[in-house]
């Protein structure tokens, strides 16, 4: 496959960083995963993978619509409608392609004694978004939709610390644009309203570079667990580095508006060179500080499980996931 990394200008004055800094970036991937990885990757002896795309996501069907399409197809829906539509599009593999291709995101800890230590995850590039490369819309899922699409292309969803390293290790910022708050904040017309401000930034970006700071994340977090019927969110950080969304589960497990977005984490974790499940890190209280500023998550599988989710979100959507 190509490089991960495209050529083409930084964006506009918000965004920021060169082509020689996504490359360098791009060179940081550690090794190589295991022959058995649902990843394709260019093989190095002694780096790994130059670039690895997430092939578990099928490829887009000739007959996907656009982001715009499925906005307008959409406008006026029921929320529970329109992430149902998603998740069928998203599922069938109507997705920007450069979304499979992903980017290394280099964690360090220094344990009370020792030595520190170096983890290396793999994210995709943007936020989970319907249609092609030259028309997608970002689509903001609620907790049970998020979990959903993760498992399904074997992915987790980030902790608030990936999210800041994320945002911190990306060549591409773009500055936030928050919306009037009101009713319309969950409709299909704000999220495309809000896409638009995007593209402005973004113009001039190809799609495989990694970006952040236009969304806030979906993210893993312990307190889930005494507030199951919640999901949890955080980020939107601003040009100074600096999130305007705390860590916070002040909405219901369904909710979602245009300003969240899902961004996937491959399920594996290289921690000194050697593969690891990223679900045993995130549960070992020894190197669960490498990915999550909480420590260890206590059942990480069991909080990324979609029928858990569903059951939180009630009875008809719960039934709706157990026959996926």
């Amino acid at each position: 496959m190509a490089d991960a990394v495209s050529e083409g200008s930084s964006g506009r004055g918000s965004a920021r960083g060169t082509k020689g800094d996504a490359m360098r970036l791009c060179a940081a991937v550690l090794a190589s995963l295991v022959a058995c990885s649902p990843l394709a990757g260019a093989e190095s002896v002694t780096t790994g993978p130059r670039t690895l795309r997430l092939t578990t996501i099928p490829p887009r069907p000739a007959d996907g619509i656009t982001g715009s399409q499925f906005a307008k197809r959409t406008d006026g829906w029921p929320d529970a409608a329109r992430q149902r539509a998603a998740l069928t599009e998203l599922e069938r593999g109507n997705v920007p392609r450069a979304l499979t291709e992903l980017w290394p995101i280099e964690l360090r800890y220094q344990p009370p004694a020792g030595d520190a230590i170096t983890a290396t995850i793999w994210v995709t590039p943007d936020y989970v978004a319907i249609g092609p490369d030259e028309d997608f819309l970002y689509m903001p899922l609620g907790w049970p939709a998020a979990t959903d699409v993760a498992e399904r292309f074997g992915c987790v969803l980030p902790t608030p610390k990936m999210v800041d390293a994320i945002y911190r290790q990306a060549p591409v910022h773009l500055e936030p644009r928050p919306l009037p708050a009101g009713p319309q904040m969950r409709s299909s017309g704000y999220a495309l309203r809000h896409q638009q401000l995007i593209d402005v930034q973004r113009a001039g970006v190809p799609p495989s570079v990694l970006i952040s700071g236009h969304k806030k994340d979906v993210v893993l977090t312990n307190r889930l667990f005494d507030l199951p019927d919640r999901v949890a969110i955080y980020g939107w950080h601003r040009l100074d580095g600096r999130p305007i969304q705390p860590l916070s589960t002040v909405h219901g497990v369904r909710y979602a508006d245009y300003s969240h977005g899902v961004r996937l984490v491959w399920n594996q974790v290289w921690i000194d060179g050697v593969p690891h499940s990223i679900y045993d890190v995130l549960a070992d209280p020894a190197l669960a500080p490498l990915l999550s500023d909480e420590g260890a998550i206590r059942d990480p599988h069991g909080l990324m499980d979609p029928v858990r989710a569903s059951i939180a979100a009630g009875p008809a959507l719960a039934a709706s996931a157990r026959r996926r």
